[in-house]
């Protein structure tokens, strides 16, 4: 019996995510769909400037997925009132904007969305490091604006 040690590694990488996931609080898998976002962008900017048009596409549209089935819809905006006005616009017009670039073959394009999402990112980052110096939940108070609690 031989074993495709490639198969392996993707069984292994597949568990571990999986693990994470399912043992992250709700503030760590924000960090998370972020942090995927970014990582996706990245491989298509890689796959564009390579010409690697299917590959480019795949990434971009795994990109799209992340902000809106994780990002923009785990916003809860009963209670995040106008910040999570704000980041459903601004999710809306990173995942068209990110269309545009695989239409176009746009790098700038994905540069600037992937600005927004690494200043995102940090700023929920801090909004954990806060948290967790105040010895609270780790979630943010409904009063920080954007409520990632709806399931």
């Amino acid at each position: 019996m031989t074993v495709n040690p490639r198969n392996a590694l993707n069984a292994y990488t597949k568990n571990a995510l999986e693990t994470e996931v399912a043992s992250a609080s709700p503030h760590k898998l924000v960090l998370m769909l972020y942090d995927g976002a970014i990582v996706s962008i990245a491989k298509a900017k890689t796959h564009m400037e390579s010409g690697q048009i299917a590959a480019k596409g795949l990434a971009i549209s795994k990109a799209i997925a992340i902000v809106e089935e994780g990002l923009r819809q785990g916003l809860d905006k009963t209670v995040g009132g106008d910040l999570a006005e704000n980041l459903d616009a601004l999710y809306e017009y990173m995942s068209h904007r990110l269309l545009q670039c695989n239409i176009n073959n746009d790098l700038a394009g994905l540069d600037e969305v992937t600005r927004l999402l690494a200043q995102l990112r940090d700023a929920w980052a801090q909004i954990g490091t806060s948290v967790s110096a105040a010895n609270v939940p780790t979630e943010p108070p409904a009063t920080a604006g954007a409520s990632y609690g709806k399931a």
